[in-house]
């Protein structure tokens, strides 16, 4: 009889060795295909993982440099106050509008009132809501010093043009800012907000009313001047006046008398 299995076409015998090793290398394979995909996975995670590490470090970072900015700020430590607080700068995500307000607090604080005024007012443009409340009164507060040190050097115009900017400002604040939330959420607690904003309304309408008053000296120069016609006239009945008077007295024999008031 003819052997099936040395027919043409027929499958040879698998011995168990090679059962064996086809196991292992179909093992191998799908091994390294775990590899190689948690390696892709891995690089393509590796940037959110990135992302949630530098949001975290952000979000401490912001603390820290906040809090030394206040601690140096109530040591009046301005300058220690203002560099802590241009670190919460760097990546401003977060609340945008802190990080310029407290740097121009602090140099306003340090009597750079400029710089201080720049900074403010490009925390005003980024703050929203209630956070304008506390950003236009430091705001207004330094406007009203910039018109104080302008009518110290004697330039009035300037004073008043300070003192109007500032009232402008002061007097625009939004009526929510009257709010008790508002007050929660300025930069001190220990400040009313609503009493700081009238006191300031109060300053500047008085200071920018006396600035808009020319100084004595100057009221006294624009009084009008009697004319040299006006001061003949005048001398001429002083005369006529002393030789009625004289007139008089010797008719009456010397006698005493009152003088008529000029």
């Amino acid at each position: 009889m003819t052997d099936l299995s040395t027919q043409a076409g027929a499958t040879p015998p698998v011995s168990p060795d090679d059962l064996k090793a086809s196991a292992a290398a179909a093992l191998l394979a799908s091994n390294r295909r775990r590899r190689s995909i948690r390696r892709w996975i891995a690089i393509g995670t590796l940037p959110l993982a990135l992302a949630a590490l530098l949001f975290v470090g952000k979000i401490l970072s912001m603390y820290a440099f906040a809090h030394q900015s206040i601690t140096a700020y109530v040591a009046d430590d301005y300058s220690g106050s203002e560099a802590s607080a241009r670190g919460q700068e760097f990546l401003n995500w977060f609340e945008p509008y802190k990080a310029p307000f407290n740097v121009g607090t602090a140099l306003a604080g340090a009597e750079k009132l400029p710089e201080a005024r720049v900074k403010l007012e490009e925390s005003l443009d980024l703050a929203t809501g209630l956070e304008v409340c506390t950003v236009r009164i430091n705001l207004g507060l330094v406007l009203e010093r910039m018109g104080d040190a302008a009518r110290a050097d004697g330039d009035g115009a300037a004073a008043a043009e300070f003192y109007g900017e500032a009232l402008t400002l002061t007097t625009e604040t939004p009526e929510e800012c009257n709010s008790e939330e508002a007050q929660e959420q300025s930069s001190d607690p220990d400040r009313d907000m609503q009493q700081s904003k009238e006191d300031l309304e109060d300053r500047l309408k008085q200071k920018q009313q006396n600035e808009q008053q020319p100084p004595p000296e100057e009221q006294q120069e624009q009084e009008p001047q009697p004319s040299e016609e006006k001061l003949e006239e005048l001398e001429k009945k002083l005369e006529q006046g002393t030789q009625e008077r004289d007139q008089q007295q010797g008719d009456d024999g010397g006698g005493s008398g009152t003088d008529k008031p000029w």
